[in-house]
């Protein structure tokens, strides 16, 4: 599972203390969440459904092949969430003999014909209706609902969106649309016959193994997974797809795509092969299902999700070439669901408080296939990143990676189980060395293919392998909470030629043992030491040197989770970034002068020197920091700059270079930023735009059809915001809408930003503009999820619907006949309806 992503990271903001702060533990007791108690073991699954689109429903029919796990049973208890139970009977060889059922409460409890004992299979048929839209479970935070099963335009009232059909799983609504024992301790062959019109295509995990035309102008395909996996990765896709062939080895590779983003398949997801080749020499263990098929949805309830040989993507993932040229924003989410395949659901969690050994490990493959396609420079930045995201949530440290007492297990999904226990792996991989750390993964794989893991088998194959105890670091990193806070102080010794440094921890409770990497500069030159911090205060560490060291960098190589007090000059910043090979020093140099570059000529220096980077993230970083309106930064950076700007390799850096030329407000760079405005790339397109908004403001609006800005970053909705809010740019309304939608929240970061989102959210709601309405609500309902209990940010969301409706309603006023408005205010009610 890849978590969904809220429009600019605002709901970082919403929970970060600043706003509305809630501990993790606010109201709750502790309690302890076991591992789901096997009475009864899933042997095969097969369904025969067909779907009612006008009801949204689904007819199913489910014959469950059982036995009891260990002790004799004479029951049998499922979970099957808000359904209607037709028929339960014995089935033996077809011939069928009712058996006595409950049905209450969600459970269905089977009375069997007699007590079985332990591998005496038995097979139950259930006849049933699916009724997800009557299911009352919540979603949350990951996974903004829990129905399961969802038809999307179902009635094709909406002419620009298709109708689909998708499921998910994850955690337990895998039973909302057939009975199952809804644990990941359970897993299950399965045989899927699903019946549509003829017009659509299907997807389930397996192989088709058959496709048959009925009558009425339906079709049934039998899709059939003949290798045993977790109820929560069965799935089914339905709609109107164009269907992309790839392959990798002998294994088909297929992408469905709305029709559309047809052409640009391949560009999205075409590097799936290499990664099914990269993760299989990697682990020594080949792809072990029989396919893999990625597929897109409208509507979808969370980023990604690994269900087995079927992974569905959010609509995001589809990018045309505008998008595409600047980064496949979409590849790590690839990689991500890709690795899931081996850890996941190949070996499976043995329980919600064992995430980890799924997240973690599909989190750092992000990191893994970046290494290996595109260097290890591109890889760090993954990992900075990630660890920036779990920093920047409080409530992330008091939380163990491991946890029995979590409130409810949709909380497991979180910065901790992904972000965290990704950087926690990297860090076990340079403690191991490669070879021992993939002979590990390895051994993990074998010893419990096709069946569940938790921690603790993890860490015994990594010993087993080794040779080394690991407990301690398994109890500190995997059981227990919070990072280390380091500070650090020198101390030179010139009789001895000696420098004492002295690593203290400061972080809250107790210390943390780990290898850290020291850089001791002398002479504008790094030397690398390797020493072991064990205690909590005064580590101290001494070197031979020939004089007092320029300074120490600690952490050099940014392997280590930590939060580091520094309190380096910019000249030391700048031997810094000059003479470090590690991605990270030099990031941090660089951000330090773009945070300072006024301050002092050496942050310019530092600067100047980045943008001939080799990673073009170091090069963008140099460029925000710049401010060519100022006399000195111009002189020193101005021409490189203008280089930056017409050629730099990539788009990216190119639209950061127009960003920064476009600070001068000089006409007499109107010329480029009109030629960008014919660019491929959207970054280009849309920097261009801002730069001829500063330099010559009342041309902009004859420029505005040319950007395309569906599926478009956070980060360009961001830059162009005011401009197209100030020249009403009717066509970008969609595009603006999830980010105004939360203007309030905005404020408390951003004044000036905050004040235009405002602007842009009255302008919207004072308008016709079904989608960007649609939009609006639809943002504000999923995050309904993410706020859990907090009333504050309910309330306040409710009341930006309100406002919304109350603006939509005099629109209507004065234009009574209109249809579209009539459905914006439906739906600004259904989103109100969510909060009470």
């Amino acid at each position: 599972m890849k978590k969904l992503i809220i429009s600019i990271s605002l709901l970082g903001i919403l929970f970060s203390g600043n706003v509305f702060a809630q501990t993790e533990t606010s109201g709750r007791t502790e309690i302890y969440r076991a591992t789901h108690t096997k009475s009864t073991e899933l042997k095969h699954t097969k369904l025969k459904v067909n779907f009612d689109y006008a009801k949204e429903q689904m007819n199913g029919e489910a014959w469950l092949t059982a036995s009891p796990h260990f002790y004799p049973s004479d029951s049998l208890v499922l979970d099957a969430k808000a359904m209607l139970i037709r028929e339960v009977a014995l089935d033996k060889n077809g011939s069928k003999t009712p058996l006595k059922f409950q049905y209450k409460d969600d459970f269905l409890k089977i009375s069997l014909d007699k007590t079985y004992s332990r591998n005496q299979d038995y097979t139950v048929y259930i006849k049933y209706t699916a009724r997800p839209n009557e299911l009352k479970t919540k979603g949350s935070a990951a996974i903004t609902d829990a129905k399961g099963l969802y038809f999307v335009n179902a009635q094709g009232k909406d002419a620009d969106k298709p109708t689909q059909i998708w499921t998910q799983g994850e955690t337990e609504a895998s039973s909302a649309w057939f009975p199952t024992i809804d644990k990941p301790n359970q897993k299950t062959t399965q045989e899927i016959y699903m019946t549509v019109p003829d017009k659509y295509v299907t997807l389930s995990n397996g192989l088709m193994k058959s496709s048959v035309k009925e009558a009425n102008g339906l079709r049934t395909d039998h899709w059939v997974m003949d290798k045993k996996h977790a109820p929560y990765l069965f799935f089914m896709g339905v709609g109107d797809y164009a269907v992309v062939k790839d392959k990798w080895r002998n294994i088909p590779v297929d992408y469905y795509v709305e029709k559309e983003y047809e052409p640009y398949a391949k560009q999205i997801f075409g590097n799936t092969p290499e990664m099914l080749e990269f993760f299989s020499k990697k682990l020594n263990y080949d792809y072990p299902w029989s396919k893999y098929a990625q597929i897109t949805a409208r509507d979808y309830v969370s980023g990604a999700m690994e269900n087995t040989t079927a992974v569905l993507h959010q609509e995001s993932a589809q990018q045309k070439p505008g998008d595409l040229i600047d980064e496949n924003r979409w590849e790590d989410v690839i990689s991500h669901e890709l690795f899931h395949h081996w850890f996941g659901d190949l070996v499976t969690t043995e329980s919600w408080s064992n995430l980890t050994v799924n997240e973690s490990f599909a989190n750092y493959s992000e990191y893994l296939w970046n290494e290996h396609k595109y260097g290890k420079d591109f890889a760090d930045y993954t990992l900075m990143k990630a660890a920036e995201g779990y920093f920047r949530d409080p409530s992330n440290v008091t939380k163990d990676l491991v946890r029995f007492n979590y409130h409810n297990k949709e909380d497991m999904f979180d910065g901790v189980s992904y972000n965290k226990g990704g950087s926690i792996l990297h860090m076990l991989r340079n403690y191991l060395g490669d070879d021992a750390f993939w002979a590990g993964m390895n051994d993990y794989l074998k010893t419990n293919e096709y069946g569940t893991g938790e921690a603790h088998q993890f860490r015994l194959s990594l010993e087993k392998v080794s040779g080394k105890d690991l407990n301690w670091f398994f109890n500190q990193w995997f059981f227990g909470s919070g990072h280390p806070k380091i500070s650090y102080t020198t101390t030179f010794e010139p009789v001895k030629k000696q420098v004492q440094i002295t690593v203290n921890q400061t972080q809250l409770g107790g210390n943390f043992e780990f290898p850290l990497a020291l850089d001791v500069y002398e002479n504008g030159k790094p030397t690398r030491k390797n020493v072991w911090v064990s205690a909590k205060d005064k580590n101290d560490f001494y070197f031979a040197v020939s004089k007092n060291p320029d300074f120490i960098n600690i952490n050099a190589d940014g392997v280590l989770l930590a939060e580091i007090t520094e309190n380096k000059t910019p000249e030391q910043y700048f031997t810094q970034y000059s003479t470090s090979q590690d991605f990270l020093s030099r990031y941090k140099a660089v951000e330090n002068a773009s945070e300072n570059a006024v301050k002092n000529a050496s942050t310019l220096k530092t600067l100047v020197a980045a943008l001939k980077d080799s990673n073009f993230r170091i090069r963008m970083k140099a460029l925000s920091g710049l401010d060519l309106s100022k006399g000195d930064q111009a002189k020193a950076a101005i021409s490189e700059v203008e280089k930056m700007a017409a050629n730099d390799p990539k788009t990216l850096v190119q639209a950061a270079a127009i960003s920064a030329l476009a600070k001068t407000k000089d006409k007499k760079y109107l010329p480029l930023f009109e030629k960008g405005i014919s660019a491929l790339s959207n970054s280009v397109k849309a920097s261009s735009l801002a730069g001829i908004a500063a330099a010559d403001p009342a041309r902009v609006a004859s420029f505005a059809d040319k950007i395309d800005l569906e599926g478009a970053s956070d980060d360009l909705i961001g830059e162009l915001l005011p401009i197209i809010v100030k020249n009403k740019m009717e066509k970008h309304m969609p595009a603006i809408a999830s980010t105004v939608a939360f203007y309030p929240f905005l404020k408390f970061q951003n004044p000036e930003l905050g004040t235009v989102a405002e602007e842009g959210y009255n302008w919207i709601m004072s308008s016709d503009n079904l989608k960007a309405t649609e939009n609006i609500t639809k943002i504000l309902t999923q995050v309904k999820g993410q706020i859990g209990d907090n009333p504050q940010a309910k309330m306040m969301i409710v009341q930006i619907l309100r406002d919304g409706l109350a603006k939509k309603m005099a629109v209507l006023k004065a234009n009574p006949s209109s249809t579209t408005i009539n459905q914006q205010v439906d739906a600004i009610n259904k989103a109100i309806q969510a909060y009470q």
